[in-house]
């Protein structure tokens, strides 16, 4: 949902410049290199980017009603992927990774200064709670051995603010959804949805498939592909006033890292991703498999997601074999 967004701040760049200082003075970011150093894999040089996208369920502020998760003003990184944007960007990959994998998380150091030795044994989404933006690219590049380019978080209040005011977003369900805990009742059919109708659709695991969090990555990503296609199709230049609310909620919506962190750098960014169509975009789960110790936990199939990283690396497709076997969800297909 970032990428979409930095999308829109193009289109609020280009349509209304004289706001640029506005728009500037709402973005975060977080210098990821200098939380980091020098001790990370190495920049691969062969025209392609790594991206880490975090949606993050914090509970403080706008978002405290939004249902579920924690309820103390911490957060955790409730949506992860790797985007990764191939040479000439026409082409991308994006490989979400599951909240609940468990994985050995590298030593950190929080925000505050405090630092959390290494842990075996953990949830994937624990790693942002520990330590922030830093300590979650740092935990990805150590599972992947691959270099994140960027970073790029958006939080529930500002997704659902820019779902609303791109008028919603269509899908169609091929089945009945029903998720008390998220709030979305929807019957099999076409739907426009609101931000808060979307925000229950890209967080429910409840209503469909296995009820893990593999059917919600499901969700979620046939959902991005609508909104994309949404945000493609409809006339923004036509009018002024929603150019601007949507380039507005998209600066306030975004954290970034440094590189990424004034609107000239993010439209720069947004400006080389906008030839990339839907169509042109491979979406796969990092394979994992069901914990046999407990079956609401995924662990990674290494030889497998070993595949993906080295294609990766390598700036070429995914291979289908890569996630043939692997437990995916049993959501394929209720949402388009």
């Amino acid at each position: 949902m970032a990428w979409t967004a930095a999308g829109i701040v193009v289109l609020g760049g280009t349509g209304a410049g004289y706001l640029y200082f506005k728009l500037n003075g709402n973005l975060k970011s977080v210098d990821i290199d200098q939380a980091l150093g020098t001790d990370r894999p190495g920049k691969v040089e062969n025209g392609s980017e790594n991206i880490l996208v975090l949606g993050s369920d914090s509970r403080s502020g706008g978002n405290e009603k939004l249902g579920g998760g924690t309820d103390d003003g911490s957060a955790r990184s409730d949506t992860a992927m790797i985007m990764h944007v191939y040479k000439g960007r026409k082409k991308a990959s994006v490989v979400s990774v599951p909240r609940d994998t468990i994985i050995d998380r590298p030593a950190c150091t929080a925000a505050d200064g405090a630092d959390s030795p290494a842990a075996s044994g953990v949830m994937f989404n624990s790693a942002y709670s520990t330590g922030g933006a830093a300590c979650a690219v740092k935990t990805v590049e150590s599972m992947t051995s691959i270099r994140m380019d960027h970073y790029l978080e958006v939080d529930f209040s500002g997704f659902r603010k820019l779902v609303d005011e791109l008028g919603g977003v269509e899908v169609t369900t091929t089945k009945d959804i029903d998720d008390p805990k998220s709030r979305l009742d929807l019957k099999a059919g076409t739907h426009q949805l609101s931000g808060e109708q979307a925000l229950a659709l890209v967080r429910t695991r409840h209503g469909v498939g296995d009820g893990s969090d593999l059917g919600r990555i499901q969700l979620q990503q046939a959902f991005i592909k609508a909104l994309i296609n949404q945000v493609k199709d409809i006339g923004l230049f036509g009018n002024p006033k929603r150019l601007y609310d949507l380039a507005n909620t998209a600066t306030k919506t975004v954290t970034t890292d440094s590189g990424l962190g004034s609107v000239n750098k993010l439209m720069s960014f947004a400006n080389g991703l906008k030839g990339i169509s839907s169509k042109n975009m491979t979406m796969v789960t990092m394979p994992v498999r069901y914990d046999p110790a407990d079956p609401n936990r995924v662990v990674v199939a290494r030889a497998q997601a070993d595949q993906v990283w080295q294609a990766l690396k390598n700036d070429r497709p995914i291979p289908k074999s890569a996630t043939e076997g692997t437990a995916r969800g049993e959501a394929d297909g209720v949402v388009s």
